[in-house]
């Protein structure tokens, strides 16, 4: 299995917090951002290296740099985009495609109303961003767009994430690798995860 659960004191420490469901849209929207960084920070540490030289204010060295392109965030419309600005603090140089899916309220099944990455989107690593991997099928979904454009390197990141979800996601796409800062207990009746976070996007933007 392809997962990994970052269990790392501030993860967790932060996860806690941003799951009351008193803390505010403000303090959501923060917490979020630092969680992104903080995951970021994880799902990069294999990213390639290159040599290349340099001169210090005492001495020329050879140091290390990122190698080959810029890698892609992949924020899933519009819950991603609370991650996104945390991921970028750390990479600023990535670039960005957007992936506007949402949930059939009586299918469940992911239906897509926009997509825009960049053309070479197919010869660079590409890390989706999403708070919730609830049923997997909107993660499915943007997988499946991303393969479509020819992408072969693809990493998915959230926040919380179910176990019917991750399931989803590695049946379909077993090359795929997860990062989560948590494998809650489950999904209810609305498929909604347990204990998660409640609607993430609501709790970001302040609506219901």
């Amino acid at each position: 299995m392809k997962l990994t659960v970052v269990d790392h004191p501030l993860v967790q420490h932060k996860l806690t917090i941003l799951r009351d469901r008193r803390t505010s849209t403000r303090s959501f929207r923060e917490l979020l951002r630092e969680l992104a960084i903080l995951l970021c920070y994880e799902v990069t540490r294999d990213l390639p290296l290159e040599p290349v030289a340099i001169e210090t204010p005492v001495a020329p060295m050879q140091g290390m740099q990122l190698a080959g392109k810029k890698l892609v965030f992949a924020p899933i419309l519009r819950a991603g985009m609370g991650l996104l600005d945390g991921v970028l603090e750390l990479v600023p140089a990535a670039r960005v495609a957007h992936i506007g899916l949402y949930r059939d309220p009586e299918t469940l099944k992911a239906v897509q109303y926009y997509f825009k990455a960049p053309v070479d989107v197919g010869e660079r690593l590409v890390i989706i961003i999403d708070p919730m991997l609830a049923t997997g099928h909107t993660a499915v979904a943007a997988v499946d767009l991303l393969k479509a454009r020819g992408v072969k390197n693809i990493r998915f990141v959230c926040v919380v994430a179910a176990p019917e979800g991750v399931a989803e996601l590695q049946a379909y796409h077993p090359d795929v690798p997860i990062w989560t800062a948590s494998l809650d207990e489950r999904l209810n009746d609305h498929s909604y995860i347990v204990p998660g976070l409640g609607d993430a996007g609501d709790r970001i933007y302040g609506t219901k």
